[in-house]
């Protein structure tokens, strides 16, 4: 991974970061990349709703077109769209303009290859490799061999459309809160939701191109918790921007992350045994109550970095079918190949109905632990050497035998500072802060 393709494509300050300059370069660079060279490609185009999206747009599909592929563009929509589409329209590749949950003065360029799939980082070392170095593609088309916009006006209905065949039941007296974070969902989770018959209460559905999660979405659950309890639905759904994330809230209005939506989905699918190898994937921050929640159904949980990236990649390496993160991005594979809130809402929403139980009681099956998480300030040539040293890794050892299994200590380093990060988790808060505390001054004092 190289200085321009973070985690999640390539993000930054709209127009003094992230460029009409760098946009082009990564629509022409990219397409001819990501469709070998192939003459009249296809690339879906999709973009949220944040003001910059239009100008990075122009930029992106002129490259596009400028490699001699065709550019589909389906306007706002949620990421996971773009990832269904590229599939349905049998395209040869898709990019999204979306900055996710970010603030309005950021936005980014994300691509999907021909499967709906994020790219591979060999993939984007190449696309890379070619900005950073001041390359251009050996192809320049003319006359009819240049690339054509098309414009679909339909997308929205389609993926709504798709998503309701994913659930075989119907939303029918069901009262629904969500908050579609005046992002990409503002259109899609409304329609879709009515489609199937619940009454829905919608907040923050009236995008301006400034207010995309401005105090709103799944980062402010705190929005949809008072609309469910003033409303007296039946639950709230929570989007951000782009809509690839779903933070619940119950009846009660108790947050339901997405710990405790795998944790649902998870036991439901292993009672009905369609549960693939009875597995779920999760990243080494989801709670250990999700541990415990599922050892009683015998499901186990493999653990990955973090990164939703990550999971996938051992979604797709080992064939499991669920996975996520504790923030709400969540993948069903069987049904799309990214994180999709909406989708994550259908499937959550379909036990509720099937089980006849309220959200709260559903919930229930998960404990969530107390974490405690500190910062310890290292060398930056050493904040890899934690696990090396004889005296740290037998603090951490001791810890967690005084735990007893209702505990656990996880040791990371940060990716970009001088820091290690100490995560603890427990049944006593105070117990934790005194434990974290006394192994960040042991790593700070170690590892100098």
């Amino acid at each position: 991974m190289g200085s321009l393709f973070g985690t999640d494509g390539v993000r930054g300050v709209a127009n003094t970061e992230l460029t009409c300059e760098l946009a082009y370069k990564l629509g022409r660079i990219g397409a001819y990349i990501l469709t070998e060279g192939k003459k009249k490609a296809k690339i879906v185009v999709g973009k949220d709703t944040r003001i910059s999206g239009d100008m990075l747009e122009s930029a992106l599909i002129s490259g596009i077109l400028s490699a001699g592929s065709d550019a589909i563009c389906i306007g706002v929509v949620p990421t996971p769209a773009v990832a269904y589409l590229t599939r349905k329209y049998e395209a040869d590749a898709g990019v999204v303009i979306s900055a996710s949950h970010n603030p309005v003065e950021y936005n980014g360029i994300k691509f999907f290859n021909k499967d709906g799939f994020k790219l591979p980082d060999e993939v984007e070392d190449r696309i890379e490799d070619y900005i950073l170095n001041g390359k251009d593609i050996d192809f320049m088309p003319r006359g009819k061999e240049v690339g054509r916009k098309i414009k679909v006006t339909k997308a929205v209905d389609e993926y709504a459309d798709f998503l309701k065949s994913t659930i075989d039941v119907d939303l029918k007296g069901m009262k629904i809160a969500i908050d579609c974070a005046n992002g990409a969902s503002y259109m899609a989770a409304p329609k879709t939701l009515c489609d199937l018959g619940a009454e829905v209460k919608i907040l923050n559905h009236n995008p301006d191109g400034y207010n995309i999660n401005y105090n709103c979405g799944s980062t402010h659950p705190e929005i949809i918790k008072e609309c469910v309890l003033e409303t007296g639905a039946d639950l709230g759904l929570s989007f951000d921007g782009d809509a690839d994330r779903l933070i619940a809230v119950d009846e009660a209005g108790n947050i339901v992350d997405g710990d405790r939506i795998m944790a649902i989905c998870a036991a439901h699918l292993m009672e009905q045994g369609k549960l693939k190898n009875n597995a779920l994937v999760a990243t080494v921050m989801s709670n250990i109550g999700l541990d415990k929640a599922l050892n009683q159904y015998e499901c186990n949980i493999v653990k990955t970095k973090v990164g939703d990236r990550y999971v996938l990649e051992e979604m797709k390496k080992s064939g499991y079918i669920l996975g996520g993160e504790q923030s709400g991005h969540i993948i069903f594979l069987e049904h799309n190949t990214t994180g999709d809130g909406l989708l994550s809402a259908l499937q959550l929403m379909s036990v509720v109905k099937k089980k006849n139980k309220p959200l709260s009681e559903l919930s229930s099956i998960m404990k969530t632990y107390p974490q405690i998480l500190k910062n310890a300030k290292v060398s930056n040539d050493k904040k890899h050497k934690y696990l090396e040293d004889n005296i740290i890794a037998s603090k951490i050892e001791k810890i967690e035998e005084i735990f007893h299994g209702e505990g656990r200590v996880l040791i990371r380093p940060s990716g970009t500072e001088p820091l290690v990060r100490v995560m603890i988790e427990g049944s006593n808060e105070q117990v934790l802060d005194k434990y974290a505390t006394e192994l960040v001054e042991l790593i700070e004092e170690r590892l100098a």
